[in-house]
């Protein structure tokens, strides 16, 4: 069964996608950016906290945990921070790496935006 969910926490989705799909005991967690954060102009950590901040908020909600990540697909706009990206990741997955790609692209919907987190979460 098939639950599509969108989280009032992470405020409204105003484009053609729900936050989240729910499949038996696996999330599928859309795109998430800091987009409407404060950290929306900030470097690539405080993005990426802000990012893990909502995912921490969707996990909590289905009362899961970033303990159960399974997969994170990480699009970035440039190198040239990867280290301080790095320092963020392992700080939230600690001993619960999960499988990860990460992918240079030109540019986000947003030109401020260095960073997209898509994730899947088991249930």
């Amino acid at each position: 069964m098939l639950m599509r969910k969108n989280y009032p926490q992470l405020g409204e989705v105003k484009a053609p996608y729900v936050h989240a799909v729910k499949h038996n005991e696996t999330l599928y967690v859309s795109g998430l950016t800091a987009f409407g954060t404060p950290a929306q102009q900030s470097d690539i950590a405080a993005q990426a906290e802000a990012i893990f901040q909502q995912l921490h908020t969707i996990a909590a909600e289905e009362k899961s945990s970033l303990e159960k990540l399974i997969k994170v697909t990480i699009f970035i706009t440039s190198f040239d921070e990867i280290n301080a990206l790095r320092a963020v990741l392992f700080k939230h997955y600690g001993d619960h790496l999960p499988a990860s790609s990460l992918v240079q692209i030109s540019q986000l919907f947003s030109p401020d935006l260095k960073i997209e987190i898509e994730a899947i979460i088991a249930l």
